[in-house]
């Protein structure tokens, strides 16, 4: 099938069942994020073949519900925490064109950047990447050697929502060994701890009263010496507020606090794999500089 065809019919005549789409508040102004990570181009729903992740999923759906949730709530943010591509023939066939048409239709505002963004190499991203109506963030990629790209993907970026002023920082784990040299040949791997500590300084700069990393390290840390997590982030980072995760494929029911150096805690979640969950965080500013955040992640089925 044609793939504007497709996408122009995907959204027709669904239903979807979910989570709660709204809570009472306490009349304080509420910032709803919303979160997909490791979708890799999973457009369709799984397939009803009796599989544990039959009828989950799907683009179509999701829009449903981010639509819905939208019409709901005041305030929202929509972003995406990496690993976008590869894992359909949508990915073999349109090399990443409809995965980013989907997530413009479905009105996605940040997105980071994955491993497996650079399976088609530079010269794959330098066709998909500048289709995004979206920004896309990553603070510890060096572009200067992929020109067409180094003004596509910035370290950070702010977002003003009502009383909200929402910084966001991208952070991708470790290439070497996980990503054939050649295929991101000319953009250089920083370090994740010194990167996110510099892009923290100039949002607290900005006056950011928000502070998320979209963060491609994974969760959690399996053993001594391995490369940096997210659960070992608050440790060496101060300032980050909440980290919205991928690349570990791991399903986080509840928010996960943790210490972060220099005082207060950072909180984390990530939501599993191919779109089967939608992330929902709702964060109110308590008093003082204080936050006040719930998660209430919602099932696309």
């Amino acid at each position: 099938m044609d793939r504007r065809r497709f996408l122009g019919t995907a959204g027709l005549g669904l239903t979807v069942l979910s989570g709660a789409l709204g809570r009472v508040g306490d009349g304080r102004p509420r910032l709803t994020i919303l979160q997909t990570n490791d979708t890799h181009s999973r457009i369709d729903s799984f397939p009803m073949d009796g599989g544990r992740n039959a009828g989950l999923g799907g683009v179509a759906r999701r829009k449903v519900l981010i639509d819905r949730i939208r019409e709901r709530e005041e305030y929202t943010l929509l972003v995406d925490s990496g690993d976008i591509f590869q894992g359909t023939p949508y990915y073999n066939l349109y090399g990443g064109e409809v995965e980013i048409e989907s997530m413009n239709r479905m009105g996605y505002e940040v997105a980071t950047v994955g491993n497996h963004e650079f399976d088609n190499g530079i010269p794959g991203l330098e066709k998909t990447m500048p289709l995004a109506n979206f920004e896309w963030v990553s603070s510890n990629l060096d572009w200067g050697g992929a020109k067409e790209l180094a003004a596509v993907v910035k370290p950070w970026t702010i977002r003003e929502i009502g009383p909200f002023r929402v910084g966001l920082f991208g952070l991708l784990c470790e290439l070497k060994g996980i990503v054939a040299e050649d295929n991101h040949r000319g953009v250089v791997y920083l370090d994740p701890v010194e990167s996110a500590r510099r892009s923290v300084a100039a949002l607290k700069a900005s006056g950011c009263n928000l502070i998320v990393c979209l963060s491609h390290l994974g969760y959690a840390t399996r053993s001594e010496g391995e490369q940096l997590r997210d659960d070992r982030l608050p440790a060496e980072v101060e300032g980050v507020d909440l980290v919205l995760g991928g690349h570990s494929h791991t399903f986080l029911d509840e928010l996960v606090e943790l210490p972060r150096k220099g005082g207060g805690v950072t909180r984390i979640t990530q939501q599993g794999w191919a779109g089967m969950r939608l992330g929902r965080v709702d964060v109110r500013l308590g008093k003082g500089e204080s936050l006040v955040m719930r998660q209430d992640p919602l099932v696309v089925s």
